[in-house]
């Protein structure tokens, strides 16, 4: 009978520690969760974040990159050809930039490309896209502008004449005020099936077209 007592005596004392160690293992999980995995799992996702940025995205200006650019182009494409909508690449040129790197240096020059960068993208809607594609060369996609040809043609114009006016405006650069403009090309985006690359290409034409016109021109592709 002592021996069948010091067994039961042992067994309640296991049951006793294995219940102290489920309870332990349960209030803890949270807290391991809440100091240990959590701040992990978010500190991945903002890594990964990060990557997928730098990937699609000017390091300098934080737009979109050509990449970038053309997968946006890509989709707005076919949601032309879904929806008979028209949309506009609008191509920019900056003139008088390689004025300002030669005479305030490249500083000036890099605080001109992020000056640009935050006037266009304070002018477009949130469905459009703004993506720096060159060293002074910009390409803002205008998406969903109607199924009329005429109006959509009118609508891109205005957006294109106010990229003009917001460039016109004077840069200031630590004592240096800083002039500077742009060329545009314009190409329409037709409910046709095009690709990506023969838009850009029109809409970079047009804008050669324009800076060869004396500059500080908007060129519509195909007038």
């Amino acid at each position: 009978m002592l021996g069948f007592a010091n067994l039961t005596f042992e067994i309640g004392a296991y049951a006793e520690v294995f219940l102290d160690v489920v309870i332990l293992v349960t209030l803890s999980t949270p807290l391991i969760y809440i100091w240990v995995i959590k701040p992990y799992v978010v500190a991945r996702d903002d890594a990964m974040d990060q990557v997928t940025h730098m990937a699609c995205h000017d390091s300098l200006t934080q737009l979109a990159n050509r990449h970038l650019l053309k997968e946006f182009l890509e989709k707005v494409i076919s949601q032309f050809v879904r929806e008979q909508s028209y949309g506009a690449v609008i191509y920019i040129d900056l003139d008088g930039f390689k004025a300002i790197n030669d005479n305030y240096g490249h500083d000036a020059g890099d605080a001109t490309l992020v000056s640009v960068a935050k006037r266009l993208s304070a002018i477009v809607r949130n469905e459009d896209i703004v993506s720096r594609v060159g060293g002074d060369e910009f390409v803002v996609v205008l998406s969903q502008l109607g199924c009329d040809a005429q109006l959509a043609n009118k609508r891109a114009l205005i957006l294109a004449e106010r990229v003009l006016d917001e460039l016109n405006k004077d840069i200031y650069f630590n004592d240096a005020t800083l002039k500077i403009g742009a060329s545009i090309g314009l190409r329409l985006l037709a409910p046709e099936t095009i690709s990506t690359d023969y838009v850009l290409k029109d809409a970079d034409t047009a804008m050669y077209l324009a800076k060869h016109a004396g500059k500080g021109n908007i060129v519509v592709h195909g007038e």
